[in-house]
């Protein structure tokens, strides 16, 4: 069979509580996930893959389903994340239009959230739940009358009497080592670039899956919370491959955690430089579990830049969202990180429960302070399917499901609900706008990043994201 799996486009995507500038010059990254399940489809033989960036290649609703009329292809596969979810209503639309007899299903975060309400969509025949690599052979195999469709694990479907049956639990992979490569090959890789980034061809990279932590803002549906990881010999293999076969020289990678297992950050190190790997790479730490000797042996294998996540300067606060972060040591972590030559990014948000006026000042004292490269501030967001979300329905802050209620009808003018008990949202979002003018507008740190910068295209994308953050 062809199966064409698709990223749908974002032209209609939920707007983040960040300024829409920080959206528009962030980059763009290849779709893992979709990349993962592409891979293990193409792993049989029998069946003819192909994928289609929407976002990568620009384009809309329209111009997708005119790709999917040449593609002709006889299973459609639709990623679906909720910012994105009204796009993806659209992309199945389109693909039954354009091919009125390929089978859709659709899998992702939002589907894993939102299972009934995903089968519900119009053009939709099946949803697959969980990790794709591990029920999409099963499914296609159902599809050519192979095997039971009842029997595939995590599948929806929902029938002519509107009953939604759904298929044996489909469980989460415990061997990432078997995992096929992501299917790169099947996209143009130079349409991938980050406004962080210092190299010509960058993509996304996955070491472990799943993240112990309990932070109340946070969740991962169909990854799940155990820690699962890849060994370091695969992990060094994949970056040479990607090197060598399609000349990418930048990497992200997409694990919660990187650092959760020690012992396994510097294997993977030893591993890297081992083969002689030249690349920059980019991980997310937590900074509980970082030291500065992990710190100088990620540099020497060629780590450029760590995120981490502190959200709030408030003692108070870290207590109560349950990140922990140990304020002093963070500020210790990133002196350590400018020493060794490694970028830092820091991420924060305003609107926790129980934050006022008082925490805000202290999470913008506290962002001026530390030694970082850059920041991230947002409005927090209670997701579905998060604890926060859940606290806020409980305690009748929101008054009905207003996510469920978008899965079932998504609508433009959406606007994601805040925690706004004590702060308004115009005082959040004010709040918001003014860490990045004071962070990104200071004369000291304007100088110190254009004497780092290395070439024409880095000073012109670094210039224009910073023009926007500060005058838009």
């Amino acid at each position: 069979m062809k199966v064409c799996f698709v990223y749908p486009p974002a032209d209609h995507m939920i707007r983040t509580n960040v300024p829409a500038a920080v959206d528009e010059v962030t980059g763009v990254y290849p779709p893992l996930g979709l990349l993962y399940v592409a891979g293990a489809a193409e792993r049989g033989g029998r069946h003819a893959i192909s994928v289609v960036d929407a976002v990568a290649e620009r384009l809309d609703a329209a111009r997708l389903e005119a790709r999917l009329r040449e593609l002709r292809p006889d299973v459609v596969g639709i990623q679906a994340i909720t910012f994105t979810i009204l796009d993806a209503r659209l992309a199945a639309q389109a693909a039954r239009r354009a091919a009125p007899a390929a089978s859709v299903v659709v899998g992702g975060p939002h589907a894993n959230l939102f299972p009934e309400e995903t089968a519900a969509m119009p053009g939709v025949d099946y949803v697959l739940l969980g990790e794709g690599e591990g029920n999409i052979n099963p499914f296609l195999d159902a599809l050519e009358g192979r095997a039971d469709m009842a029997a595939v694990p995590g599948l929806v479907r929902r029938q002519a009497d509107g009953s939604v049956p759904a298929g044996p639990p489909n469980p989460l992979i415990e061997d990432l080592d078997a995992l096929p490569m992501p299917a790169r090959h099947l996209l143009d890789n130079t349409r991938y670039s980050s406004v962080l980034g210092k190299g010509r061809y960058l993509t996304t990279i996955m070491s472990s899956r799943g993240c112990p932590a309990r932070c109340i803002f946070c969740d991962r549906p169909h990854l799940g919370k155990r820690f699962r990881a890849r060994s370091a010999g695969s992990v060094a293999r994949e970056m040479t491959e990607c090197a060598a076969r399609f000349g990418v020289d930048e990497f992200f990678f997409y694990d919660d955690t990187f650092t959760i297992d020690r012992e396994r950050v510097i294997a993977i190190c030893e591993a890297i430089r081992g083969r002689g790997l030249r690349a920059a790479w980019d991980i997310r730490a937590r900074i509980s579990n970082v030291d500065r000797e992990m710190l100088a042996a990620l540099r020497r294998a060629g780590c450029a830049r760590i995120h981490f996540g502190i959200e709030s300067g408030s003692e108070r606060i870290q207590r109560r969202i349950r990140k922990g972060v140990d304020l002093d040591k963070a500020r210790l972590v990133f002196a350590w990180c400018r020493d060794l030559g490694i970028e830092s990014l820091a991420y924060f948000m305003f609107g926790f429960p129980g934050e006022g006026p008082r925490e805000v000042r202290e999470t913008m004292d506290y962002a001026l302070s530390i030694p970082c490269d850059y920041i991230h501030v947002a409005v927090t967001t209670p997701f579905p399917g998060t604890e926060l979300y859940r606290l806020g329905l409980e305690t009748g802050l929101y008054a009905n499901d207003c996510w469920r209620e978008y899965a079932r009808d998504p609508r433009p003018d959406f606007a994601p609900p805040l925690w706004t008990e004590t702060l308004t949202r115009d005082e959040l979002t004010a709040a918001m706008r003014a860490l990045y003018r004071r962070f990104y507008g200071r004369p000291g740190y304007v100088l110190r990043r254009l004497s780092r910068v290395r070439g024409a295209s880095e000073l012109w994308r670094k210039a224009r994201a910073g023009a926007r953050l500060m005058f838009r």
